[in-house]
């Protein structure tokens, strides 16, 4: 089964705060090339939507309608509903997410 795929006004915020922190911080090749990989992380979904895992700060607290996949170190937080895949948001692995993940996701 194939999956619509949308990714949510946050979720772009985050991949173009990913990309302008990697521009300017290394160089804006770098940050074409983790955003095409980013990008096409996210295009796969909508052939293997059921491949993430649902993110541990999350199922500690009895939520279990969120996957994740990974583009190490950022971490790809998505929900399927019916036919349809939406991005959540796109955070960097390295923090500590259980306090944003909760924030982002059950507004």
């Amino acid at each position: 089964m194939n999956y619509n795929v949308y990714i949510i006004a946050d979720a772009e915020e985050d991949i173009f705060s990913i990309y302008k922190y990697v521009a300017t911080n290394d160089s804006i090749q770098k940050a074409e090339i983790l955003l095409g990989n980013i990008e096409e992380k996210i295009s796969n979904l909508s052939e293997l939507a059921n491949r993430g895992h649902i993110p541990p700060e999350l199922e500690q607290i009895g939520i279990y309608e969120y996957r994740e996949i990974h583009f190490k170190p950022y971490r790809i937080i998505y929900q399927i509903i019916e036919s349809d895949i939406y991005v959540h948001c796109v955070l960097d692995g390295r923090r500590d997410l259980e306090d944003l993940l909760q924030e982002r996701l059950l507004r």
